[in-house]
């Protein structure tokens, strides 16, 4: 950070949640290698005379995270339409929400103090543009993909408490391994199950008066997260002192030449003109639902990590990796539980399960482990067995099976 200058983020992430269909249609969700529009119909293609119809399991998997993030869910909420006019965006319009969102005012705990949540709203996802063409002949096409037109976003929209790039890209990280933990997501960004976007601006140190804001987009890593808004302070704050003005705008990043591109101007609520959409009815959340799914969440991370160190007494680095994975802190529970010994399990996690993907069955590591430890097998020896056991149903596979949409 600058001397003399405070630097103030506010993050929007998207988050695409773990349904079998669209938001509002009955198309599969498509995977990334699907040829170009062969996972549409007439509801996302924004036909004349479809009607939507609402996916209650992106419902589910949005109230699920607004738990786990400790919001306030209000009994009644409403889809609005988002108005405004792009090629990716067949109807003209996108169906999200506005004044009455899903779920506010909650927060998530990093690094000992609470980041604020402001919402959990629902929306669909825009298509894609695909651009093609020859520099030599200058012929330039762009061709459009509706695949991922439809699909459900949870958004997920922080106030501005974030004071660096380091505390931006930790809360970016820490949100994905929540989710991912209570299953409602696998919140891959090079996937696009996960898109951050910071708003970003400066002050003078001590100034009560929040700076002129951008919005980065077109970042697909923590780490580019974290480079681009140290790229977009720098020039804010180079920007000011040499007499310039912050202008509010939407930037890009550039990996390619690390740094961050004007794209268009910022608008502001009103440009998009937002009203109710007709088409779908008020849903009135019922408190006994919301208790249910309450019920349902599983050990949240930092609790986990907690209870990893207090009751194992894992080191810092070794509940970084455990206990930020529900597949890797339930395995290495799991072995404990059935004989393991704690410090060379949870190392044989770290060194070679973690970085390989591959988990295998509690009680197989257990064996692995006691043979390692009675001298019956060598680590190589056991590097040699452990891809031949049975693999591990994991929580990845229970979960898809329990969407029920």
């Amino acid at each position: 950070m600058p001397d003399g200058w405070d630097v103030v983020i506010g993050m929007e992430v998207h988050v695409q949640p773990r349904t079998r269909t669209k938001m509002f249609c009955g198309c599969a969700v498509a995977p990334l290698n699907a040829a170009p529009n062969s996972y549409v119909c007439e509801i996302c293609l924004g036909l004349p005379g479809t009607l939507p119809v609402i996916n209650k399991a992106a419902v589910e998997a949005c109230l699920k995270s607004a738990l786990a993030l400790s919001c306030e869910i209000p009994r009644h909420t409403k889809f609005d339409r988002k108005n405004y006019m792009y090629p990716d965006l067949p109807k003209g319009y996108q169906i999200s929400q506005y004044d009455l969102p899903m779920s506010v005012n909650g927060h998530l705990e990093l690094n000992g103090r609470k980041i604020r949540i402001r919402r959990v709203h629902l929306e669909e996802d825009t298509g894609k543009l695909v651009h093609a063409g020859d520099k030599l002949h200058k012929a330039w096409e762009s061709f459009v993909d509706l695949n991922r037109a439809g699909v459900p976003l949870m958004e997920i929209v922080t106030e501005p408490d974030l004071r660096s790039a380091d505390e931006a890209r930790d809360y970016a990280m820490e949100l994905r391994t929540l989710l991912r933990m209570i299953g409602v997501s696998e919140a891959d960004m090079e996937k696009g199950q996960l898109r951050a976007e910071a708003n970003v601006s400066v002050n003078r140190e001590g100034s009560s008066e929040l700076g002129v804001k951008t919005e980065l987009k077109n970042i697909n890593s923590f780490r580019a997260l974290h480079r681009a808004i140290l790229y977009e302070v720098d020039r804010q704050t180079k920007l000011i002192e040499s007499g310039g003005a912050v202008e509010q705008e939407t930037r890009g990043w550039s990996e390619a030449e690390q740094r961050t591109f004007s794209q268009r101007s910022k608008e502001f609520a009103e440009d998009y003109r937002y009203f109710p959409e007709p088409d779908l009815p008020p849903l009135e959340i019922d408190p006994d639902w919301v208790e249910d799914l309450r019920r349902t969440l599983p050990e949240l991370p930092g609790a986990r990590r907690t209870r990893l160190t207090s009751q194992h007494g894992l080191s810092a680095a070794q509940v970084a990796v455990i206990g930020g994975d529900r597949d890797l802190a339930d395995l290495y529970e799991g072995a404990v539980a059935q004989g393991a010994p704690t410090q060379p399990t949870a190392n044989w996690i770290v060194n070679e399960v973690a970085p390989t993907g591959k988990l295998l069955a509690p009680q197989h590591l257990a064996e692995l482990m006691q043979m390692m430890g009675r001298d019956a097998i060598s680590r190589d020896q056991a590097r040699e067995v452990m891809p031949i056991q049975r693999p591990w149903p994991t929580t990845e596979a229970g979960r898809s099976r329990r969407c029920r949409h």
